[in-house]
Parts: C-alpha cells; sequence; structure tokens
C-alpha cells in the first residue's frame, strides 16, 4: 500500500493548480493617466505592482501626431524598484502618448500606452 501511495505523489502534484504568475502592472504615472498639467514635467514617472528590472524595459514619449520625443533611457528609482522614470526635455503644450513595456524582475513582461495634456 505505501508503494502505491508513494507512486501516487507525482501525479498528485501534477494535478494541483499552478501558483499564479505575477506580472509588473502599471498603478499609476506622473503626470497622470489621461490627465491634464499646467507646466512641463521634468520627467514620466511609472507606477508599477512590482519591481523592474530596467535594462529589459523601455519608455517612449511621442507627440499626438505621432512624432517621437528624444529623450535619454528609463531608469530604476532605487529607493523603490517599482518606480521608473524617463527625463524628459521641455516639452511645449499639447497632448503625449506615452508608450512602455517592462519586465518585472521575475522575468514576466507587460506593456501598454497613456496619454497626458499640458495645458496652455
Amino acid at each position: 500500500m505505501r508503494k502505491l501511495f508513494l507512486a501516487m505523489i507525482p501525479l498528485l502534484a501534477a494535478s494541483l493548480p499552478a501558483a499564479a504568475q505575477a506580472h509588473a502592472f502599471l498603478n499609476g504615472a506622473m503626470p497622470p493617466v489621461g490627465g491634464t498639467v499646467a507646466a512641463p514635467p521634468r520627467e514620466i514617472r511609472l507606477f508599477f505592482s512590482e519591481a523592474i528590472e530596467p535594462r529589459f524595459s523601455t519608455v517612449a514619449v511621442e507627440t499626438a501626431a505621432g512624432r517621437p520625443i528624444e529623450t535619454g533611457r528609463p531608469e530604476v528609482d532605487p529607493a523603490d524598484r517599482s518606480q521608473l522614470f524617463l527625463p524628459v526635455p521641455p516639452l511645449a503644450p499639447g497632448q503625449y502618448k506615452v508608450v512602455w513595456h517592462v519586465v518585472s524582475v521575475d522575468t514576466h513582461r507587460t506593456e501598454g500606452n497613456f496619454t497626458f495634456t499640458i495645458g496652455p
């Protein structure tokens, strides 16, 4: 009987549901997602649900017409690795689109985009 039980352990383990896989979801941003700010931001800051691996993550900013804005590389905030920031040059009033994709420290990739507006 014991041999039968031991033989069943691998089958039982295989039938258990797999653990939920975590992903870095966007929790918020500055400037706010879909929001309007009065002054041009010095940086775009993205807040994620878990730590980000900066070597495999990108953030790009473009105008409403789709023209890319020249920026540097995004960096992880050393005080909070779930925050990714991108310094940006002075931006004129108008609407901008932020396109991002990140890889969390557990190697899962997520991506998305949002707009924000700089008021006159």
